[in-house]
């Protein structure tokens, strides 16, 4: 709402002597128009806003004189009056009023919507990518044939007779200090200062309605398991006027029958046998773009991590900025040999001479002694 409000008339489209259908006609008309679940522009939610503003004021018969009358000064959304003054004090509160609000005034029933909480469910590469998804999810939105409003569209709320409008009934009691006043909510209208005379037949008179929503999220690349996704406005609708809830998406990631996470590094093994890791080798590795060309050097280790950088997971908000693929070497010894095999490896075996400290020994020392042990 801007700093300085328009005339309601304007806002409304309507002459100061526009009779309270023609009122009704007019915000129904720019309630469709605004309302934020038709009008996707930037200050659809601020028009709508005025608009229901406006026609709260000009439907109630004793906010509009006052309006009239003194203008924006005289009046509030919420039901009250500007000041006018005071002829009698039942105690401070009274007092309090008058100088600072000018007399009772209706609470506001305004309250923001319930917030909305969903998991989703991502598989490896969406997560490390992100992904556009929709979600179905049944929720409470404003009510499409009053608006909002509770009433069927050719009434209105009307005063409350039990606290003529003031949200509150009060008591005079009596103690030892003397006659104070009791202030409590208006049980009739529950502190709004008006009632729904002719409830809508579609939301029987809350305003809002379920209904089943398609949500588009959109999940951002590096997301992992534990993280939410806020999705503002995406919540319950709000009731009396207030805006509505938010949606939270819950991320859980599903685990890849290859890969692994580590931060922004994805961990692989790669399994070769002896000669591979003597020798070196270059292999074909599986990596989240696909297969890539890796390089296994000469006399390699089990437990030996080689490295392929910019092929990890994507940093969150820093998409061009990736980890790397680590691929743990495992050395497979084979369990069992041929003949031919077995000679060999015994050559081999004798050409390299014995290991003088067993804590020194190789992988291939090892492997000799495994090869004793199975005779």
């Amino acid at each position: 709402m801007t700093t300085q409000k328009r005339d309601y008339y304007e806002v409304l489209g309507l002459p100061r002597t526009a009779s309270d259908e023609e009122v009704r006609k007019a915000f129904r008309k720019l309630a469709l128009e605004y309302h934020p679940d038709r009008n996707r522009s930037a200050d659809a939610t601020e028009r709508f806003k005025e608009v229901n503003e406006a026609y709260q004021v000009l439907t109630d018969s004793e906010k509009r004189a006052r309006y009239d009358r003194l203008g924006h000064a005289g009046v509030n959304v919420n039901g009250g009056a500007g000041f006018e003054g005071f002829t009698d004090f039942g105690g401070f509160g009274d007092i309090f009023e008058a100088f600072f609000g000018g007399g009772a005034r209706a609470r506001s029933t305004a309250r923001r919507g319930a917030d909305l909480r969903i998991t989703l469910m991502l598989d490896f590469q969406e997560a490390a990518f992100g992904v556009e998804m929709e979600r179905e999810i049944r929720r409470t939105e404003v009510c499409r044939r009053c608006m909002g409003t509770r009433s069927e569209p050719d009434s209105s709320p009307v005063t409350c007779l039990n606290c003529s409008g003031t949200g509150e009934v009060r008591r005079a009691a009596q103690s030892i200090f003397g006659q104070f006043m009791q202030v409590s909510t208006c049980g009739r209208c529950g502190g709004e200062g008006r009632v729904v005379s002719h409830p809508c037949g579609q939301c029987g008179g809350s305003g809002t309605e379920a209904r089943q929503r398609k949500i588009a999220i959109s999940v951002p690349a590096g997301i992992e398991t534990g993280t939410q996704i806020r999705l503002s406005g995406e919540g319950e609708a709000g009731v009396g006027g207030g805006g509505p809830g938010d949606m939270y998406a819950a991320i859980r990631v599903r685990p890849h029958p290859q890969f692994e996470r580590s931060g922004n590094d994805v961990l692989a093994s790669l399994h070769v046998n002896i000669a591979q890791a003597t020798l070196g080798t270059a292999v074909e590795v599986p990596t989240l773009d696909g297969g890539r060309e890796l390089k296994v050097p000469a006399g390699s280790q089990t437990g030996d991590v080689l490295r392929l950088d910019g092929l990890g997971i994507p940093h969150l908000g820093r998409e061009k900025r990736r980890g790397s693929h680590l691929v743990t070497v495992v050395v497979d010894v084979p369990r069992s040999l041929t003949d031919r095999q077995r000679e060999l490896i015994e050559e081999l075996a004798e050409s390299l001479g014995e290991a003088t400290d067993g804590a020194d020994k190789s992988w291939f020392d090892k492997f000799k002694d495994t090869l004793g042990g199975t005779e």
